[in-house]
C-alpha cells in the first residue's frame, strides 16, 4: 500500500499541475508515492481515482495512514469522501496559494483538512489549519540557461532573432490585453524583436481573444505578436531559455510560477505586483515590477532591459542563481516532507 498518493485531476496542465510535479519528482525516491488522475512530466504513470481509493483501504507498511496530498477543490471532494464517508485510514494535507478569500463551499473544504500548507504568509491569512508555509519551487533539472541565446531561440522557429513572451491562460484576470498593449507600443522600436502569447483561452474568454487578435491586426503586427497556443508542458523549458523575457502582467495572481521558470532559465522577467513576484524580483535583481495600468511605465521599463545588455547580462545571472538557492523545488519538498513526517508522528 502506498504511503503517499499525489492527486492531479485537472486534465489541463496549469501552474497547479507544474507545482505538484515539481515535488513529486523530488518526492518520487524518498517515498512510496503513487500518482492520481492525469500523468505529469517526468512522473510515475498515474493511477485512476478508483484505484487510489482501493490503495488506501489498508494502512501501508510502517505507517498509521497513507496521506492525501491534494491541491484542488475535486481532490479534497475526493479525499474528504474517502476518508470520512469510506472511512478508510488516510489524512489529507491540502497547498493553498489564494490570497483572497475563498468562496463559501472552497472554505468548508479546506476546514476538513488535516493539514494546510500555504505558498506565502498572506495565502496563510485566508485559511486554517496552517501547517507550514512552503513557496512553491522550481525544478533547475527542467529549468536551466541554455548555453547560447540566440541559437536557442533560432531552433523555436518563430521569427525575429529576440523572444520575449507572456505565459498562461488567456483572460482579462491574467492581463493578457496589458501585455498586447505593451507589445504593440513596443515592437516597432525593435524590428528584431518577436511577441509569443503562450496559453489558451477558456471558452468563455474566445471573445476577449478575438479582440486582441483583432487589434494586432489592426496595429499591423500580425507576423511579429504571435498566439501559438498552448505549449505542452515537455516543450515549455526548451522555449523558455530561448527568450529574452518573460513579462507577466496579471490583475491578480495566487502565487504565479512563471517568473520563477524564467529566472531559472536564466530570463529576468518583468511583472505587476501580483503572487509572489516583488520576492522572486530580488529588488530588482532579478526582475522588474511596473505598476499596474500603466502603459507607459511599462514600455520604458521594458525599453531600458532591451537596450542594456550588461545590465540583461547581471539580471540573467542573479536570476537563475536565485531560482538555484533560494526558490528550488527542493526546498519547497523538503518543509512539505516535514508536515507528513510530523503528521505520521502523531498518528
Amino acid at each position: 500500500m502506498p504511503e503517499l498518493i499525489v492527486t492531479n485531476f485537472n486534465k489541463n496542465f496549469t501552474g497547479v499541475s507544474a507545482t505538484a510535479g515539481n515535488v513529486v519528482r523530488q518526492h518520487m525516491e524518498d517515498y512510496d508515492l503513487v500518482l492520481a488522475g492525469q500523468p505529469l512530466p517526468d512522473c510515475p504513470p498515474p493511477i485512476s481515482k478508483t484505484r487510489a481509493v482501493a490503495l488506501s483501504k489498508i494502512s501501508p507498511p510502517n505507517r498509521p495512514f497513507t496521506i492525501w496530498h491534494v491541491r484542488r477543490n475535486t481532490e479534497m471532494r475526493a479525499a474528504i469522501w474517502a476518508r470520512d464517508v469510506r472511512r478508510l485510514p488516510i489524512k489529507i494535507v491540502f497547498t493553498s496559494a489564494a490570497i483572497r478569500r475563498h468562496s463559501a463551499f472552497p472554505r468548508w473544504l479546506i476546514s476538513r483538512m488535516d493539514a494546510v500548507i500555504a505558498t506565502t504568509v498572506e495565502a496563510a491569512s485566508f485559511v486554517p489549519n496552517v501547517r507550514a508555509i512552503a513557496p512553491h519551487g522550481v525544478d533547475i533539472n527542467v529549468f536551466f540557461p541554455a548555453k547560447d541565446r540566440a541559437k536557442a531561440w533560432s531552433l523555436t522557429g518563430f521569427p525575429g532573432t529576440r523572444g520575449i513572451a507572456t505565459i498562461g491562460r488567456i483572460r482579462r484576470e491574467k492581463g493578457t490585453d496589458r501585455f498586447v498593449d505593451a507589445m504593440i507600443a513596443l515592437l516597432p522600436q525593435y524590428p528584431d524583436l518577436t511577441a509569443l502569447v503562450l496559453g489558451r483561452a477558456a471558452r468563455s474568454d474566445a471573445a476577449f481573444l478575438e479582440r486582441l487578435q483583432d487589434k494586432v491586426e489592426q496595429a499591423g503586427l500580425s507576423n511579429r505578436i504571435l498566439f501559438p497556443g498552448e505549449i505542452h508542458a515537455t516543450e515549455l523549458p526548451a522555449l523558455m531559455r530561448a527568450l529574452s523575457l518573460v513579462v507577466q502582467l496579471p490583475r491578480y495572481e495566487g502565487y504565479g510560477m512563471t517568473p520563477l521558470e524564467g529566472m531559472a532559465s536564466g530570463v529576468p522577467f518583468v511583472a505587476t505586483d501580483q503572487g509572489y513576484y516583488r520576492s522572486f524580483s530580488g529588488q530588482g535583481s532579478s526582475g522588474l515590477i511596473v505598476p499596474e495600468d500603466d502603459l507607459q511605465a511599462t514600455v520604458s521599463t521594458l525599453s531600458g532591459l532591451l537596450n542594456a545588455p550588461d545590465r540583461f547580462e547581471q539580471m540573467a545571472f542573479a536570476a537563475q542563481e536565485a531560482a538555484t538557492f533560494q526558490y528550488s523545488s527542493v526546498r519547497e519538498a523538503d518543509e512539505i516532507a516535514r508536515v507528513y513526517e510530523d503528521l505520521w508522528s502523531q498518528g
